[in-house]
């Protein structure tokens, strides 16, 4: 019988002892239903995730983190909207739960109120992909207002376009001395010229990898994660509803079970509904491409990566990777 001491040298088996300990329990909320931007292929207006009550109370907010801490929850991952609408409400978690808050980075996170907090900034290709699908150049706000910023870092949301251009970009995060994660479009709305084909998915793996080569210490990534979110595949299996470990415990009728996400909840912002999963209700999750699901979906089958070492490697790589974008190890 194969085990992880067996397959790992030493350096390798201290990096595993490392994240074997976290025992992450995430779950995710939408603080508001606001944005100050519309983005085109933004799924929670375009799935009309926005169409629920608000729940205005900011005792009843800290109520519900409260009752999340008793669940076991252990990493709040705030959305929206835009969170940043909503100070009072992102503090309610930040005082009581290790927090990530996802912004589109127009308002700036005072950090002398939330010194410490992980600020994920979302950026959609470069400044001409985000001009037509966000309407603005959000990235030139952003990139002043959190320069030097070490809990803040970009998501950088890759899209066709982006192809062979992706090096500009990630120089300039790199000269901000700011972090980038990679993930992929997934067009929730079609916008033409933005649905990926199968060689530009191929492509921009290349291209990511070449990323993660050139700069190491600001692409927070792994290959082994490139590989999984451009071909939809691991091993023999293909990702999709009867994979994916990102469903809402309470909605999951799954039979038989799947490895998934144990007590996650992606919360409304009436603090009462329950939503399907991490991202769209109405995306065809055969062509989901959220960079979040497709990692957890590696990190909850260890066992699917003990028939070799390197196998194991690369999973624990995935799961340093997804530790560090939350602060629960460093950079």
């Amino acid at each position: 019988m194969k085990t992880i001491s067996s397959l790992l040298d030493k350096e390798w088996y201290e990096r595993y002892k490392s994240i074997s300990k976290l025992n992450i329990r995430s779950s995710i909320y939408d603080v508001t239903n606001q944005c100050n931007l519309r983005c085109k292929g933004c799924f929670f207006f375009s799935s009309g995730e926005n169409n629920v009550s608000e729940e205005t109370d900011l005792a009843e907010w800290k109520r519900f983190v409260d009752k999340e801490e008793e669940r076991g929850i252990n990493l709040a991952i705030l959305i929206g909207g835009e969170p940043t609408l909503c100070l009072d409400r992102v503090e309610a978690f930040y005082r009581r739960l290790p927090t990530f808050c996802a912004t589109n980075g127009i308002i700036k996170v005072p950090r002398d109120r939330f010194p410490h907090m992980m600020v994920g900034i979302s950026l959609w290709g470069d400044e001409a992909d985000e001009r037509l699908l966000r309407g603005k150049d959000t990235f030139s706000i952003s990139r002043k207002s959190y320069e030097g910023d070490p809990h803040a870092y970009y998501l950088y949301t890759m899209t066709p376009k982006q192809i062979g251009k992706s090096q500009r970009i990630i120089r300039k995060i790199r000269d901000a001395g700011l972090k980038v994660h990679m993930q992929l479009l997934s067009n929730d709305e079609g916008v033409d010229g933005f649905s990926w084909k199968k060689a530009e998915l191929e492509d921009i793996r290349s291209e990511m990898d070449e990323l993660l080569d050139t700069y190491p210490d600001t692409v927070i990534s792994s290959k082994y994660y490139h590989k999984i979110i451009t071909s939809g595949t691991m091993g023999d299996r293909r990702f999709g509803w009867l994979q994916c470990p990102s469903v809402s415990e309470p909605l999951d009728r799954r039979d038989p079970p799947v490895r998934r996400l144990i007590g996650f909840i992606r919360w409304a912002a009436d603090l009462k509904t329950i939503y399907r999963c991490c991202t769209s209700q109405t995306r065809d999750c055969a062509t989901c491409k959220d960079g979040a699901a497709h990692m957890s979906w590696v990190m909850v089958n260890k066992r699917a990566h003990m028939d070799s070492p390197e196998h194991l490697k690369e999973w624990i790589e995935v799961y340093e990777m997804f530790a560090k974008l939350y602060q629960f190890i460093p950079w």
